[in-house]
């Protein structure tokens, strides 16, 4: 054991007499260290020896010591997301404001969610559309529903979405019961989509072709959307889910190639995502792929141009823009506001380069339900004998149709602000 020594000191001590103090008491201190038995002595050096500090990665690529003591820090930036960011303070445009949601619509579809227990990616993801995609007629409501619970096992800077690395497993029974309530809404056309499931050997590939199945066998004249993972890159994943009676295979590229690793989850690349496509459309070439790219991140227009030719070079058939915002203070700041005339040139953009369609604008979304209307008319005149050539001409005269009537509405947002 080891010796407790008392040092006397001072009733009243101040100025330098508390540096002798100190120095008196370390002095006794060590001593009796050195009266202490061996192996106490050493088993109290191994506890008051310190970690040694590691240093991330992330911080090794940084400015060093001498770059802060010679002022060359304050120019070294590695985030090319804070470099593009102009204002950080700046407040949400005129166009970015929606109303409040409201409606017997809107109230009932919540309350008919909440008695299935379904969760919605309109909810998780504090989707600004929710007030308009659920707040008209029941049955032209658009819900997207989120499959395998409510929370994902990646963590991207943009999404409000729940994460954790061991999520509960899924509910065998959620294709019946998922099936079951989308019969009974009489709806007409119908969004699946999936928090990653890294977790899953099959990512949840056949939990969602199951379900796929289950609603086409309670009400074949849905038409069946899923808005897929990425299943890790496992291409075979991606085949059994395309090879399922869908008719809208989508997957979120998210934004372009050179910010992904900023933006999404280090498990999410942007080859990877274009392979998932590719491999989707090479699996069933009836299918319509579509995916969706958020602006708003500081990309450059040469930028969003590759990413439209990479799209192109696989086939796919619909992508949307869509503003990106910040769902709390936790996330990723906006870089930059896109206005609605910048969001009209990559609409013309796309389809000049032969998309099938393009939803582009502040609000819109991937589940945007303007885009859905559109890809149900061309889905179903795609089950009919209609030649190639009078449906590629029909499909071109709806598609401007539509697209004008976006504009007037544009026009009229416009003119009420």
């Amino acid at each position: 054991m080891l010796s407790t020594r008392v040092v006397r000191l001072p009733k009243v001590i101040s100025g330098g007499n508390m540096q002798l103090a100190r120095g008196l008491a370390s002095l006794s201190d060590e001593k009796s260290l050195n009266e202490a038995n061996p192996t106490d002595l050493a088993g109290l050096k191994r506890k008051a020896k310190r970690r040694p500090t590691k240093l991330a990665d992330e911080l090794k690529t940084g400015p060093s010591f001498a770059d802060f003591v010679t002022g060359k820090a304050k120019d070294m930036l590695v985030d090319p997301l804070e470099l593009a960011r102009n204002d950080p303070n700046a407040r949400l445009p005129s166009w970015l404001k929606t109303q409040i949601p409201k409606g017997k619509s809107f109230h009932h579809l919540k309350s008919d969610l909440k008695e299935l227990k379904l969760s919605t990616v309109c909810e998780e993801a504090k989707c600004p559309n929710i007030g308009e995609c659920w707040g008209g007629k029941k049955s032209e409501a658009t819900a997207t529903i989120m499959l395998m619970g409510d929370t994902c096992t990646r963590g991207c800077r943009f999404c409000s979405v729940k994460t954790n690395r061991n999520p509960a497993p899924p509910d065998p029974n959620e294709p019946e019961n998922t099936a079951e309530a989308i019969s009974r809404w009489g709806l007409g056309y119908v969004v699946l989509t999936t928090v990653d499931r890294d977790d899953l050997p099959d990512g949840g590939a056949h939990h969602l072709a199951s379900t796929v199945t289950k609603i086409k066998e309670k009400a074949p004249q849905i038409l069946v959307e899923c808005l897929s993972g990425d299943f890790r890159g496992n291409l075979e994943m991606a085949k059994v889910l395309a090879s399922s009676p869908l008719d809208v295979f989508a997957h979120n590229l998210e934004t372009v190639e050179d910010l992904t690793p900023y933006i999404r989850d280090r498990r999410a690349t942007y080859r990877q995502s274009l392979s998932v496509l590719r491999a989707a459309k090479e699996a069933n070439p009836r299918l319509v792929t579509k995916t969706s790219l958020m602006l708003g991140f500081g990309e450059t227009d040469d930028q969003i141009l590759q990413t439209l030719h990479d799209l192109r070079n696989i086939s796919c058939d619909v992508v949307t823009f869509g503003q990106y915002m910040r769902p709390t203070k936790r996330h990723m700041k906006v870089v930059e506001y896109v206005t609605p005339s910048k969001f009209d040139y990559w609409r013309d953009k796309a389809l000049e380069m032969g998309f099938l369609y393009c939803a582009s604008g502040p609000l819109v979304r991937s589940s945007y339900k303007a885009g859905e209307a559109f890809i149900e008319n061309v889905i179903k005149k795609r089950r009919t004998n209609v030649g190639a050539i009078e449906e590629q001409q029909h499909d071109k005269e709806n598609n401007n149709l539509l697209l004008s009537k976006e504009d007037e509405k544009t026009t009229q947002e416009k003119a009420n602000f």
